[in-house]
């Protein structure tokens, strides 16, 4: 989900020396392996132009470049049909520069160009911005990125196009809408090659292209969400070419596709109790005075959705799985749950405009009805990245999912759910685990917050023990931590950036 743009404050928050600093482009790149047809791509120089990023209402205006870099779709076909990644630059302010930070905010399926220019907009006065030239890029199949990822037009969207198995009752694929989506999908984005090449693996090779193509010799990366999957894959594939990876808000290494998509609903239902917990402190709480029996509350207020939704000025009227999607949305940040109790208080007098306006915003959707691709793009991207599941799996994953989250269940039995990806022109190409047992690799920077409802804490841990890095605990209730107001935070993660200095075992913030 796209960060808000807020002030970046660099505070005083100690750190303990772990290493010593060290300039990205100190040595020349090092070459791509000889012999595999690479050369070409990793010896690009990409012909940067001033552009104007997209930035948020009041944010501070950002001297941006952009260009387009090269890259083989199939790697093992180098000479074949090839990728153009867009690519944004801020330059750094000062006149020392280290190198390159390359930033990604998750998905996958997000653009990281206008990404970039929020951040450098967020840590206008920081040292980072001043010693690095912050990089944003649109992975492949993404954003301004080509061929870009398509399934469904704006008026397929409005109705309600199936992104996810979930929730399982209302509305499940057949064996032949899976088979209609693959066709879909591959027709409005370039061929089913197209989508046999737009895994995380892949992007990770482009990412060690755009890296020397940069000039460093070594990667300078900060991701979020799931790009933090992306910077723990590079540095298995990768492990030499790393300086420093900043892990925000990290998806577990660990846990296959089904342990962990239950371990999110855990955290969303944790997450959605504890909103319930400060509604109950209010005068007129939607969800009742006792905290235990908020989901059966919010269950009476909006299972009677799915046959009858609620009303929209815009006309669209409000469904179950947009109500849903809604809370869920408020759920990534404690500051968006007075705006989730007031559109449940809505929904008492039939009202759903509140809860469609979290939705549309998570989804992208703009006032006139266009969407960007991004969640289309995020599902594909997962049919390379995530287990494929037979029906019986998917079925028994739904099931576990209503179990760990009540609050999203329609109440309907679950009969027989199908994967997405069921008929996919590949098999999925991540594997699980992932970013075990990397030789070489020098000290990583995990950030975790205790109450992150989508990636939960204890999937941080698991990153920052796996890749053998430290971990920054962060005591809030949000999902990721590096776009906060929290001078602890944005010093830790400056002196680890700059100074190549780790925090002391057991160092907290406090959001």
């Amino acid at each position: 989900m796209g960060a808000a743009a807020l002030t970046l404050l660099l505070g005083a928050c100690a750190g303990q020396p772990s290493g010593q600093a060290d300039d990205a482009r100190a040595q020349q790149p090092a070459p791509s392996s000889p012999g595999t047809g690479l050369d070409r791509f990793y010896r690009q120089k990409p012909a940067f132009k001033p552009c104007d990023p997209r930035l948020p209402p009041g944010a501070p205006p950002v001297k941006a470049e952009c260009a387009r870099l090269k890259v083989p779709l199939n790697y093992r076909n180098p000479t074949g049909k090839q990728a153009e990644i867009a690519l944004l630059r801020v330059p750094a302010r000062g006149k020392d520069p280290i190198g390159s930070l390359v930033l990604n905010p998750g998905g996958p399926g997000f653009p990281g160009t206008d990404h970039a220019a929020l951040i450098a907009a967020v840590w206008a006065t920081s040292p980072i911005t001043e010693r690095f030239d912050l990089i944003g890029f649109d992975p492949r199949g993404v954003g301004a990125s080509t061929p870009a990822l398509n399934c469904y037009t704006d008026a397929e969207r409005d109705r309600g196009a199936k992104l996810s198995s979930i929730p399982a009752g209302l509305d499940d694929w057949t064996e032949q809408q899976t088979r209609r989506l693959l066709q879909q999908c591959a027709e409005r984005s370039g061929g089913t090659q197209v989508l046999a090449h737009v895994g995380t693996r892949d992007v990770a090779r482009d990412m060690d292209v755009l890296r020397q193509v940069l000039g460093d010799a070594k990667l300078t990366y900060a991701g979020t969400s799931y790009g933090t999957r992306l910077g723990a894959v590079y540095a298995e594939m990768f492990p030499k070419n790393v300086r420093a990876l900043i892990l925000d808000g990290a998806m577990d290494p660990l846990a296959g596709t089904h342990e962990r998509r239950i371990q999110q609903a855990t955290g969303m239902q944790a997450a959605f109790e504890r909103l319930a917990a400060s509604c109950a402190t209010q005068q007129d709480c939607p969800l009742g005075t006792n905290p235990g029996r908020a989901t059966k509350t919010f269950q009476k207020l909006v299972r009677p959705l799915i046959g009858k939704p609620a009303r929209t000025s815009d006309g669209r009227g409000l469904t179950f799985q947009e109500a849903i999607e809604g809370v869920q949305t408020a759920l990534y940040n404690k500051a968006s749950w007075p705006t989730a109790i007031t559109g449940i208080i809505d929904l008492r007098t039939g009202k759903g405009d509140t809860l469609l306006k979290l939705r549309d915003s998570y989804h992208g959707r703009s006032t006139d009805g266009v969407y960007p691709d991004s969640l289309e793009a995020t599902m594909a991207i997962n049919c390379l990245d995530e287990e494929r599941h037979t029906p019986r799996q998917e079925t028994a994953l739904n099931r576990a999912w209503y179990k760990a989250a009540p609050f999203t269940d329609p109440g309907l039995p679950v009969k027989q759910a199908r994967d997405a990806c069921e008929h996919w022109p590949v098999k999925p190409t991540l594997g699980y685990p992932y970013a075990t047992d990397i030789k070489g690799l020098p000290d990583t920077l995990t950030v975790s917050v205790t109450g992150d409802a989508i990636t939960p804490h204890q999937g941080g841990i698991n990153l920052a023990k796996a890749l053998g890095g430290s971990l920054l605990t962060v005591e809030g209730e949000q999902h990721g931590a590096l776009l906060t107001n929290n001078t602890c935070i944005n010093n830790t993660v400056a002196t680890y950036l700059i100074d190549l200095r780790t925090p002391a075992e057991g160092t907290r913030c406090e959001l």
